[in-house]
């Protein structure tokens, strides 16, 4: 890899670093600089302003989330696949937290942003509905068209403002853990448990069992 490429990486996981401590509207290209030893010149030598290194991390969230939310291929769906998806989303949620804490404002400041976002959000309900059509049909939720689609509404509604929501609870929203957001995971498949087939319900209530965090955590600060 060429040095540029390096040092255009290095802006790129330094100001991750940087919006997801003190989020996004926090931190200017200054203080991206700063922290990385470097003059502005250098860092604007790579991206031009703030608003393209956001678009840089927004396809790499992008990237990750279309690489695992789909159906796998010539097989069926098993209760694993359900720990796989929940462990997936609660790790790019994390990852990538400080674009769901300011997700609005990001959106209403860069309109191809928003653009490609609404493209995002299509594909990844689309991808959902798939999911969930797929644990229907094996029995893991018995549920019609109706209460698929409706239940792909509500998780997305769920996972896309969970954060926000802990930010509204909290008196320092750059305090939020990991824990905090296994309970937004939870939160989903709590939506699907009344849902759950007989064959399946063993193995379900024990993932809710691991991924449950009390109410009073979120609460506490």
């Amino acid at each position: 890899m060429a040095p540029k490429n390096k040092t255009r990486d290095r802006i790129v996981e330094a100001s991750l670093e940087l919006f997801n401590a003190q989020g996004e509207r926090s931190v200017t290209t200054n203080h991206i600089a700063a922290h990385l030893g470097m003059s502005p010149g250098n860092l604007y030598y790579h991206f031009r302003n703030k608003q393209a290194i956001i678009a840089e991390l927004f396809a790499q969230y992008e990237s990750r989330v279309d690489a695992f939310l789909r159906r796998p291929e010539g097989r069926a769906l098993t209760v694993e696949d359900k720990t796989f998806y929940l462990q997936a989303l609660l790790a790019a949620m994390w990852h990538y937290r400080f674009l769901h804490r300011d997700l609005e404002h990001l959106l209403e400041t860069d309109a191809e942003l928003a653009e490609r976002y609404r493209a995002f959000a299509r594909r990844c309900l689309q991808g959902a509905r798939g999911i969930y059509q797929g644990f229907a049909e094996v029995g893991i939720l018995i549920m019609n068209d109706q209460q698929i689609e409706a239940l792909t509404l509500n998780s997305w509604i769920i996972l896309t403002s969970w954060v926000r929501f802990l930010c509204t609870m909290r008196s320092d929203s750059t305090d939020l853990t990991e824990e905090m957001m296994r309970r937004g995971i939870f939160q989903v498949l709590a939506l699907e448990s009344g849902y759950v087939g007989e064959s399946a319900r063993v193995e379900v209530e024990g993932l809710l069992q691991r991924l449950h965090v009390p109410i009073e955590t979120m609460l506490r600060g």
